[in-house]
């Protein structure tokens, strides 16, 4: 009795509490009711500013519809304005209601306050009854040609929603549209785009007039509005413009020339190529334009150039918008989202592009798992052989992550960097052997399926990791791990023949236990081991087979009953049976380890098809490039036409100021932007000449520098044991008409730069005449690559011979260096590729501080290989004479006489270089390098191995 009477009492009182509510809110719009039929304004207005603020919280206020709309007619200026801010949120909802005032919109369109005639438009647009069309389109026309630019930017608004009201209406709204294209308020320029887009992205025709007018005005228009207008601006210039991307392709091939072409022949090349591509001034003012807008605030904006750049932008310049896009990195996440997956579409066919800010990809603590994913897909793609080091000791942290989807993408990204890097492969490989030993079964998991993938490529050499991974069988829960390491062991049955059968009688007592993917996997290996074994394992095959004949998987009973009648022939069984070891030995080609966003440059960076990688309702594709560009005098504009004011906007008489230098802060820019007068650069070359001539001379195949800083800069650099005498061929003197160039590394540190390797160029003149002016051109260099040119030489007389000096820094990388050496007369295309041995200099250090270094560079750092030593080379001299030759390397004393240490550094970067030559029993011997650079030690390791091993 008394719970009842609670649970009465409880109801009661909640029942009053609500009735008190509901009668609070009535009596509060009745409140505002009565305020909006009072005959004061000061009370109208008060009481329409709290109606908008209820709007504002969200709160809905549609009963008031009637008593607001009342007040439409209002004459004070304040009232009408907050009543039409009303109307337009609830116009479409009480369309029969706001139909009763059309005839006051309709004179508010002829309001003298500009405001009220472009609030009108919008709520009249904003009634969605195909009953009042006619009266939309021509409020519309009327709109266009008024002479505030607010409201005909509200007409240019109305007409995307009248158009999806009515279809119909399309060749009226376009010619309104053609209309407002000509308007050069840039108020108006972003909207009558965007409705341009909407109604009738196809009519380029009527861009071709106002194209130079958009480019000027850009700058000044809306943020939003210089969104739409440079993604409209893209797609006419990919319609107008041949691509500027040709030039290099064309110039590529006829580099390839042939020498015995006539004068004629090869002057008639030289005319086509030099007219093979200019581009357009109308397609290089859209870039001229667009570029400032890279430092907007607005992230929209910044994207939007981007595109523009790299869809558009020649090769050369796309570079100019990878700063601006890595600025963007440090915004909210959602915006850190859409620049890292346009970053990864490029990163992919540019590299170049963001190379030097691999920094700013790093994986931050603090960043969700989506980013992290990211900019780990993107640091993969800009894996090179000269960073790849820094990137897997940065792999190796992320490894140890709590996040466990983010690790499993880590482990993935390290298969594919051994995979597109091969010097990297074994010591990616040992690595991910290395984590099958993890705590973590989701680490342990995607390191044996990525391992599986990567000895698809190269079993042959790693049979003792396929058995290390059947030993793992027994701890391996997840049913992906499991499936592989079984694929492995049955693919690669022949190479483990006491492992495999042994599996297999595990995998067959736990058979109906395990996950569907696991059963198809132990069935494949029962049918390999059965046609390659059936001594051994044709009763656990038939066991096998039996047991999934009734299991309850249909895919499992299906590839059980073909299996059957494949691999154990019988009366019924048909031809197919006599090529079951074809069928199931035939050898899988290896898999391809693929970024996801390969497949997104056919979508438009920036857009939301891009992001979705599926093309989205509304998306427009870019157009091929035109083979022929189409007719650039559509875009010319009669001067007359325009008024005086304007002419400055439309480019005719208003001269431009030259742009200042974008990100000037790259020395490259800067050096290519000082303009200085010839003189001044001849006198500078001089100078330079004889400070080169004072500074250096050769003696005895030496090249010394002299200077009181030298040695105290480079006091950790040695002198040289050996200087090879290999010269290598620069350019013939068939190729080069006459004009021969040799090249060989002179191993002096610092002549013209810290970071830069010395080359000693001997040119030559094989010809009866004198060849002038023989000068490098035209450097074609990856990104980072540097080089110091050697002073043109201003005559070189018939059989004589000259040698200069240059100065290249190769970054710690074996990528030749690309450029052009010129006569007064031709040009020819050569490069210089170093051996890994000459990108060192020799350090010199104690034994004990080598064996410190070494213990610190281990695992991942150490690259080893046994070779056979031929007993006449096992000599101390031998050893470091062979070695020093190979490699400018610095001797380090030992205390044991089978040890034989070297040491030196990088060039560019300065990483140590540790070598050691360990004599073994039997003339063999142990060669080991330790260094942070993995890739030049892999390649100086395989230097070195024929070096010592040769008789």
């Amino acid at each position: 009795m008394k719970e009842w009477m609670t649970m009465f009492c409880l109801t009661f009182y909640f029942s009053l509490f609500l009735m008190d509510a509901l009668l609070c809110f009535y009596h509060r719009n009745e409140d505002l009711k009565q305020m909006l039929e009072s005959s004061k304004d000061s009370a109208k207005l008060d009481a329409m500013k709290r109606i908008v603020g209820m709007i504002a919280k969200g709160k809905n206020a549609s009963e008031l519809f009637p008593a607001v709309v009342k007040n439409v007619a209002s004459k004070n200026i304040e009232i009408k304005k907050l009543v039409y801010v009303y109307l337009m949120r609830y116009a479409e909802e009480q369309q029969d209601l706001a139909l009763l005032s059309i005839s006051t919109f309709q004179r508010a369109l002829k309001d003298p306050n500009q405001l009220i005639r472009a609030s009108a438009l919008r709520v009249l647009s904003s009634i969605r009854v195909p009953i009042i069309v006619p009266i939309m389109m021509l409020a519309i026309k009327e709109a266009s040609s008024d002479l505030s630019p607010y409201v005909r930017k509200n007409a240019a608004h109305a007409i995307q929603k009248l158009y999806s009201l009515d279809p119909e209406q399309k060749e009226m709204l376009i010619e309104v549209i053609e209309k407002l294209l000509k308007d050069r308020s840039t108020l108006v320029a972003g909207s009558v785009v965007m409705a341009f887009e909407e109604v009738c992205p196809d009519r380029i025709d009527l861009i071709h007039k106002n194209y130079r007018k958009l480019c000027n005005l850009l700058v000044d228009v809306e943020e939003w509005g210089q969104v739409v207008i440079i993604h409209m601006l893209t797609r006419y210039a990919r319609t107008q413009f041949v691509s500027p991307w040709k030039d290099d392709e064309v110039v590529e091939e006829y580099n390839e020339n042939n020498f015995y072409e006539s004068d004629e022949e090869q002057k008639e090349k030289d005319r086509k190529v030099k007219n093979i591509y200019t581009m357009d001034p109308d397609h290089r003012l859209l870039l001229r334009n667009t570029k400032p807008l890279l430092q907007s605030r607005n992230a929209a904006v910044v994207m939007a150039v981007a595109q523009l750049y790299w869809h558009l932008a020649p090769k050369s310049e796309a570079s100019i918008v990878s700063k601006s896009l890595v600025r963007l990195l440090h915004s909210n996440r959602e915006v850190q989202y859409i620049v890292l997956q346009n970053i990864a579409t490029m990163s992919i066919q540019r590299k170049g592009m963001f190379e030097p800010y691999l920094k700013s990809f790093y994986v931050r603590s603090t960043d969700p798992t989506m980013i992290k994913t990211l900019k780990l897909e993107i640091l993969t793609n800009l894996a090179n052989e000269a960073n790849i080091s820094t990137l897997l000791r940065e792999f190796q942290t992320y490894v140890k992550s709590q996040d466990k989807q983010f690790a499993a993408a880590t482990i993935q990204a390290i298969g594919r960097c051994a995979t597109n890097i091969t010097e990297v492969t074994d010591t990616c490989l040992n690595g991910l052997v290395c984590l099958l030993s993890n705590r973590d079964e989701i680490v342990v998991a995607e390191s044996v399926v990525v391992i599986k993938k990567l000895l698809q490529t190269q079993p042959a050499h790693h049979g003792e990791i396929i058995k290390h991974m059947a030993k793992l069988l027994d701890n391996i829960t997840v049913p992906v791990a499991r499936a592989s390491i079984l694929w492995l062991i049955g693919e690669y049955c022949e190479r483990v023949p006491k492992i495999a059968p042994d599996v297999l009688r595990k995998t067959a007592k736990s058979f109906t236990t395990e996950d569907d993917l696991v059963k198809l996997q132990i069935l494949n290996l029962g049918a390999k081991l059965y046609l390659t074994n059936s001594r051994q394992t044709k009763l656990l095959t038939q066991y096998v087979l039996n047991l999934s004949k009734y299991d309850q998987s249909y895919d499992i009973r299906d590839r059980t009953r073909f299996i059957r009648q494949l691999i154990v022939p019988n009366e019924k069984s048909g031809a197919l049976s006599k090529y079951a070891k074809k069928i199931f030995l035939a050898q899988k080609p290896a898999p391809l380890l693929e970024s996801p966003f390969k497949d997104r440059d056919h979508f438009q960076l920036g857009t939301l098809s891009h992001t979705l990688n599926s093309q989205a309702t509304g998306y427009l594709e870019l157009s091929n490039w035109p083979e022929v560009a189409p007719d650039p005098s559509v875009r010319n504009v009669d001067v007359a036409e325009s008024t005086k004011e304007w002419t400055g906007i439309l480019g005719i008489t208003k001269k431009e100021k030259p742009m200042e230098k974008f990100y000037s802060e790259s020395e490259e820019e800067e050096d290519e932007s000082t303009n200085t007068s010839s003189s001044s650069r001849c006198l500078e070359s001089n100078l330079h000449l004889h400070f080169l001539e004072n500074c250096i001379f050769r003696t005895g195949g030496y090249l010394k520098r002299i200077g009181k800083n030298f040695k105290k800069s480079q006091s950790h650099v040695t002198t040289q044991v050996s200087v090879p005498t290999e010269t290598h061929e620069l350019l013939h003197r068939m190729s080069g008409k006459g004009l021969a160039a040799h090249y060989h590394f002179s191993r002096q540190p610092g002549i013209f730069g810290d970071h830069m390797v010395s080359v000693q160029v001997t040119v030559t003149n094989t010809t009866d005449q004198k060849i002038e002016n023989i000068h490098i051109k035209e450097k074609k260099l990856p990104p980072g690559m540097r080089v110091h040119e050697f002073n043109p030489i201003e005559c070189l007389e018939p059989a004589e011979s000259i040698t200069v000096s240059m100065g290249i820094d190769f970054c710690d990388s074996t990528q030749m260096a690309s450029f052009q050496l010129c006569t007064k007369d031709d040009h020819f295309n050569v490069n210089i590729q170093p051996p890994v041995g000459e990108l060192l200099l020799p350090v010199t250090m104690s034994e004990k501080d080598f064996k410190k270094e070494q213990g610190m560079l281990t695992g991942m750092n150490e690259t080893s290989a046994t070779i056979a030593v031929a007993p006449q080379n096992s000599t101390r001299l031998v050893i470091i004479e062979r070695v020093v030759k190979a490699a400018n390397l610095g001797v380090v004393p030992s205390g044991q006489d089978n040890i034989h240490r070297f040491a030196a550094k990088t060039v560019h970067s300065g990483s140590l270089m540790l070598v050691t030559v360990e004599l073994k029993e039997s003339s063999t011997a142990q060669l080991i390098i330790n260094t942070e650079k993995t890739v030049i030690g892999s390649v100086l390791l395989r230097e070195l191995k024929p070096v010592l091993s040769q008789g």
